[in-house]
């Protein structure tokens, strides 16, 4: 993966008052406009149209100022919108996207979407007496949402790209290589993965590719909606299964989907949704090969930052994380949890 120095973007959104003004056709202001933390590659603003005595929370997701791409095959920001938009058809709970900017805009390629209440800290919806009533619901409901999201007829989304289990196991072994760096765990788990490779499972489908906790919205009802589509592709639906269990997104916690669920509760709800009927081996299969994704993906962070692509904290926090997931590739190839 190649990456480029990142700048720092200072500058303010411009025109935001015109594009609320083709869905909100009497907002007379913007207010409380400020970027929120987090996303080197893509920038999040908050802020609020005020529309006479009404006040609209919206969010504006943006490509960023710099020119670092650290995401494998992200997708384009049209893209992601629209696949939103799907989602939002075929019952999935999405923010609502109210209008795209093209890449000319002033603001540089974009899309405004509504600001959903709740929280996506997972260190808050695992602790705070808030989500108590809601946390043994979400994995039942991230079930249920992915076999909504699996059933999106294919023929309908973007230009996505195609991926099977070898295919993703061939482009993390390239990015590892990549790096230079001997981590004899890694070459193990390649192997291992390799050699248990799954036979075909039927149809691809939407992956959303990176559904986890910490990109789920979480209110006192449960998951309020699914945020971060930019690494969707086609591919099989129980890499998305498996992701959702990978250690590294139970921050901490015991149980196994997110820290707030178990695997029963998971595939039951994505069956009892309409969802294949799951196979745990292949889910399995991919919880390992998430691990090993995250590690190499971690692997990166730390490369960008020695090369001097990005000398920030977060790349630095986050890099050293591939340590841990040593551990958790040692524990799932010798069958413990």
């Amino acid at each position: 993966m190649t990456e480029e120095p990142t700048e720092t973007a200072t500058d303010e959104p411009v025109g935001l008052l015109e594009l609320v003004r083709g869905f909100e056709p009497d907002c007379d202001a913007i207010i409380g406009l400020r970027r929120l933390s987090g996303g080197a590659s893509q920038e999040t603003w908050s802020f609020d149209a005020r529309c006479g005595a009404r006040s609209v929370p919206l969010i504006l997701r943006r490509a960023g100022g710099g020119k670092a791409r650290t995401r494998l095959a992200a997708i384009s920001l049209s893209e992601e919108a629209g696949l939103i938009r799907l989602a939002a058809e075929a019952g999935v709970p999405v923010p609502r996207v109210h209008a795209v900017l093209a890449p000319d805009h002033p603001s540089r390629e974009g899309f405004i979407m509504s600001r959903v209440d709740g929280e996506t800290i997972p260190r808050k919806t695992l602790r705070d007496e808030r989500f108590a009533r809601a946390r043994p619901l979400l994995a039942r409901q991230c079930g249920e949402i992915l076999a909504r999201m699996h059933a999106i007829d294919v023929t309908s989304l973007p230009a996505l790209r195609r991926g099977t289990a070898a295919d993703e196991l061939a482009i993390y072994l390239e990015q590892h290589r990549g790096y230079r760096q001997p981590r004899p765990v890694l070459e193990l788990a390649f192997r291992w993965l390799k050699d248990h490779m799954p036979p075909d499972g039927g149809a691809l489908t939407l992956v959303h590719g990176d559904f986890r906790h910490g990109n789920l919205m979480i209110d006192e009802n449960g998951v309020a909606a699914v945020l971060d589509w930019e690494l969707a592709y086609v591919g099989d639906p129980m890499a998305d299964l498996g992701w959702l269990c990978v250690n590294s997104w139970r921050y901490g916690h015991t149980l196994p989907v997110g820290g707030f669920g178990t695997r029963e509760q998971l595939f039951e709800g994505y069956e009892a949704a309409g969802g294949r009927r799951v196979d745990p081996q292949r889910v399995r299969f991919w919880e390992t090969l998430g691990t090993l994704r995250w590690s190499v993906m971690c692997e990166g962070m730390m490369q960008a930052f020695r090369d001097g692509f990005d000398r920030s904290v977060e790349r630095l926090a986050i890099g050293r994380r591939s340590s841990e997931t040593e551990i958790d590739l040692l524990r799932l190839l010798s069958g413990r949890d």
